[in-house]
């Protein structure tokens, strides 16, 4: 795997070969534009309630949904309702939520059924978090139609790896329990899905030529993992991560600042390349 690249330290500017790989994205004929939220389109924050998009990222991306052939998606482990709530996306804009196991695709989407056994197991997993966050200072749950996360951000590190071990000693070994590690977060979830596999629908139910993929936290590789970046391929895929953890991707950006520099720069390529002067007014 070559090493990521760095985009240079300046608003507006990415490193070159990322700028040439946005610009040549920007070409495709029918594009699907899908990012994470939390640490991606929003700073991370220390309760997950007060985050909100940049105002740069968000109105690029909603350009970007506006745009011929192109299909904007967030994926998140966020919940719908609460993606909803935090990202007030454009109308147009896929929502994928549960790390898969909820999806919008419009109008008409059904919502996440769990059966009997499900939801027992649901319960039980609710109980285990609270009681272990309720020892805990600074840890708490968030509840998910599948599951539940257990908050560390706001506790010392110590008494956060203390609180992680203690959860996944109590559900690593229930059947039908899936746990997934975050920045911070412990997630149980009683469905097995994956961003990856989400990204894997999205892309037969759309069939996009080439697809960009944007995240920071490790549940975002296994979507870098899907990408197709073959440099023979018309139009490669193209994965961003946020930040400096270790990745799949081929291109980095710091911050989210960066993913709106990224995404200023996309909406400006494709609405020129389309002639929709009318929408391109973007300072790039």
């Amino acid at each position: 795997m070559s090493e990521p690249i760095w985009p240079e330290q300046t608003r507006g500017s990415l490193n070159a070969e990322l700028r040439r790989a946005v610009e040549h994205l920007a070409d495709a004929p029918q594009l699907l534009v899908a990012l994470d939220f939390d640490g991606t389109l929003s700073p991370l924050v220390a309760h997950a309630d007060e985050a909100r998009p940049l105002p740069r990222a968000a109105a690029a991306f909603r350009r970007l949904s506006s745009l011929e052939g192109t299909t904007t998606a967030l994926v998140s482990g966020r919940s719908l309702a609460s993606l909803r709530a935090v990202a007030q996306p454009a109308p147009e804009t896929l929502l994928v939520g549960s790390h898969g196991a909820e999806v919008w695709l419009g109008a008409g989407s059904t919502g996440l059924v769990l059966d009997p056994a499900q939801q027992a197991l649901l319960e039980k997993v609710h109980q285990v978090l609270e009681e272990v966050a309720q020892v805990a200072p600074g840890c708490w749950v968030e509840e998910k139609p599948a599951g539940a996360v257990l908050h560390t951000r706001q506790a010392t590190a110590e008494d956060a790896v203390d609180a992680e071990a203690a959860a996944r000693h109590l559900l690593e070994r229930e059947p039908g329990v899936h746990l997934m590690n975050g920045k911070r977060v412990l997630e149980a979830s009683v469905v097995r899905s994956s961003k990856g596999e989400a990204l894997d629908f999205l892309r037969t139910v759309l069939g996009p030529v080439a697809v960009l993929y944007a995240g920071d936290d490790t549940t975002d590789e296994t979507a870098f993992a899907r990408l197709d970046t073959n440099p023979g391929l018309p139009h490669p895929d193209l994965g961003v991560k946020v930040g400096e953890d270790f990745t799949a991707a081929q291109f980095r950006v710091p911050s989210p600042e960066g993913v709106a520099d990224l995404l200023e720069i996309l909406f400006s390529h494709r609405s020129r390349h389309q002639g929709d002067k009318g929408h391109n007014d973007l300072p790039y």
